[in-house]
């Protein structure tokens, strides 16, 4: 089976954003990109009114992925890219066409008022049921953004890339989200940078408010747990900068917060096999929700 890197397109600006981050990646990593465009039947009598002529049907089923696909050519010269067409359930579809892919890159519209992400039903579904990586991208996401400023405050792709950003659970690590996360850092040549957060027990609140040592001797603790787990990964990725960060808190609000200094966030979603319901954790739906960065979301068991 070929290697590649999938990106799902229905025409929309986030989509296309998607399209255009999932090329970037399959450059970092030497692999083509796949295009799967899908297109949902509507019913019959919707199908000849004149809004949904044939015209209509021809553009939406043919030329948004041409273009599309014609773009990305131009703008990434000699990268491989292929376009399929399908149609049905497209949460159904593009799991089946991320099957043994690297990663699937998706977009997600971003949210009124403040910046971040409006996971809908396909995406959530989409995560929720394929093992692949899948990344989602918001719209209006530009190259320039996962790099640093240049000196004078300008975004730019000439720059370093910004960090790499990994939550992760010490209690219960998996090999394959931390290994995303380093493979992507060392991708870019940038930091990884790895958020643990915890919350204090119940049972520590009197404790600590009458001995404010022990506040500190359990953030050692912590951050012990967290350079033992990253000790392996750091002497098999010598060349990956990594900054350890242990905090009390949320998760998500401590990775949100951070997403905005970050290239890419990854975290991990642990796979159930219960065919109800679309369960992807709530760190991992927060932080699709509000991070402003790319975020991969790893499925693990």
């Amino acid at each position: 089976m070929v290697r590649t890197v999938v990106a799902g397109l229905d025409g929309s600006p986030e989509s296309r954003a998607a399209a255009e981050w999932a090329a970037r990646e399959a450059e970092l990593r030497g692999l083509p990109l796949k295009i799967v465009h899908i297109w949902e039947p509507v019913p019959e009598p919707m199908a000849q009114a004149p809004l949904l002529g044939t015209e209509t049907h021809a553009h939406w089923t043919e030329r948004i992925p041409r273009e599309a696909a014609e773009g990305i050519g131009l703008r990434h010269p000699g990268l491989d890219v292929t376009v399929e067409q399908h149609s049905g359930r497209a949460a159904e579809v593009l799991a089946d066409a991320a099957d043994g892919a690297e990663l699937l890159a998706l977009g997600s519209r971003g949210m009124s008022g403040f910046g971040g992400f409006l996971v809908g039903s396909v995406s959530q579904a989409v995560i929720a049921h394929t093992e692949v990586p899948v990344v989602l991208v918001r719209a209006g996401e530009q190259a320039a953004d996962e790099h640093e400023l240049d000196p004078a405050g300008v975004p730019t792709t000439s720059t370093a890339f910004r960090p790499v950003l990994l939550g992760l659970d010490v209690g219960s690590p998996d090999d394959a989200v931390i290994a995303f996360a380093f493979e992507e850092a060392a991708r870019r040549d940038t930091t990884l940078r790895v958020l643990h957060s915890w919350n204090f027990p119940v049972s520590y609140t009197y404790g600590l408010s009458a001995d404010p040592g022990l506040q500190e001797e359990i953030a050692q603790s912590k951050a012990e747990q967290l350079a033992e787990v990253l000790r392996p990964w750091r002497r098999k990725h010598p060349s990956v900068e990594v900054v350890e960060e242990c905090s009390p808190g949320s998760a998500a609000v401590q990775l949100i917060d951070a997403a905005r200094e970050a290239s890419l966030v990854v975290v991990g979603r642990r796979i159930r096999r219960s065919p109800f319901g679309a369960h992807i954790g709530s760190v991992a739906h927060g932080v699709l929700h509000h991070a402003t960065a790319p975020v991969a979301v790893v499925a693990h068991g």
